[in-house]
């Protein structure tokens, strides 16, 4: 083992970084927690589950026998992430605040807090992993494909990348739980959070509808029949089926309805029958805001790449622009390509970055 480090580590109040600790612990580092609070809107509500996840921090910090410190990220988080968040839906796209969380928040506040610390690195529970070679940082994927969350993590860069570490990135889950139960932290079979950051587990439309204007208007289908009223574009995503309020219409067959288009000039939503319509189906895309991991675009040519997290990677070529923009041609069409979401590319099982959709193309 190499020489002992101070290491700040991000406990969330969740297993995976409980167990991150532990392990950098029982390699002799000098380990310190963090728990950040990063929302404080509806601290008292029955969604927001910050006061609890504090206090599973705390006694994991407890039973690992390290300092756990509580800091308070809020006003960047609204600076930094909400605000993009919202001018996004107000747009009409669909973003990802967990990836802008990430290179924002975790990866940037965060770690600088550290740093003031005097941490060498910092941890947290992703998985991920990093590999230097050469001088250069890469990003691969955890080896656990199910749980892998580089998909999150790929606007990190050179500088962030060589602060960071993922132990839990080489290891499954199950193995993670296992270790868990062994070292007896009280958060062992704690189920894993789901949803975004800032909204937890509540009704996305009813926490969407605090910040932004409802403007109803017309749901069409693709013949330009209207079948409906919609409640305001942003409150919709493309590839919806719940929700659209359009169940069995007169002279269509059962088949489900899907969010095709969004038209924010007319104000008017378009969906279509059936999982497999060629609306939702796409064979390129443009994407802009680029961010790559080496620091700069790799070169033109055959790669893999998730328009959505939960995706295999799909066979694309990569044709990369100036001012931070490309577009990819795919082997196989892609279900649903969503503006605002990320485009993320991949080289075996090294994330190489990627950008923000802008349009299916």
């Amino acid at each position: 083992m190499g020489h002992s480090k101070r290491i700040v580590v991000g406990l969330s109040g969740g297993v995976d970084s409980a167990v991150t600790a532990h392990l950098l612990k029982a390699q002799g580092h000098d380990v310190v927690g963090i728990f950040m609070k990063n929302w404080e809107d509806d601290d008292g509500d029955e969604y927001c589950s910050s006061n609890i996840d504090f206090v599973d921090a705390a006694a994991v910090a407890d039973v690992i026998g390290i300092e756990i410190e509580h800091v308070n990220f809020a006003a960047e988080y609204k600076d930094r992430v909400f605000a993009e968040f919202l001018r996004e839906y107000q747009a009409g796209r669909t973003p990802n605040p967990d990836v802008l969380c990430n290179a924002e928040i975790k990866f940037k506040a965060f770690l600088d807090h550290a740093m003031r610390l005097g941490a060498e690195q910092i941890a947290t529970g992703h998985y991920a992993r990093v590999r230097e070679r050469e001088g250069k940082f890469e990003l691969l994927k955890g080896l656990d494909e199910t749980k892998d969350q580089s998909y999150f993590l790929h606007r990190l860069n050179q500088a962030q990348l060589s602060k960071t570490l993922f132990p839990i990135g080489e290891l499954r889950k199950s193995e993670v739980r296992r270790i868990a139960a062994e070292i007896g932290l009280p958060n062992a079979k704690k189920k894993d959070s789901t949803g975004i950051c800032f909204i937890g587990e509540r009704p996305f439309r009813e926490f969407l509808n605090r910040y932004i204007s409802r403007e109803p208007g017309p749901v069409k289908d693709e013949r330009g029949r209207t079948l409906g009223r919609h409640e305001g574009l942003s409150f919709y995503t493309l590839g919806q089926r719940q929700g659209l309020g359009i169940g069995g219409v007169k002279g269509h067959d059962e088949a489900p309805w899907y969010v095709a288009r969004k038209d924010m000039d007319k104000n008017t939503l378009w969906v279509v029958q059936g999982h497999g319509h060629p609306w939702l189906q796409s064979l390129a895309l443009d994407a802009g805001d680029a961010s790559w991991v080496s620091g700069h675009a790799p070169g033109e040519g055959a790669y893999a790449a998730k328009t959505r997290y939960r995706q295999a990677d799909a066979p694309c070529a990569l044709a990369p622009q100036a001012n931070g923009e490309f577009h990819l041609d795919f082997s196989d069409a892609q279900w649903a390509v969503t503006p605002g979401q990320s485009a993320v590319l991949y080289d075996g099982e090294v994330c190489l970055g990627g950008g923000v959709i802008a349009s299916p193309a």
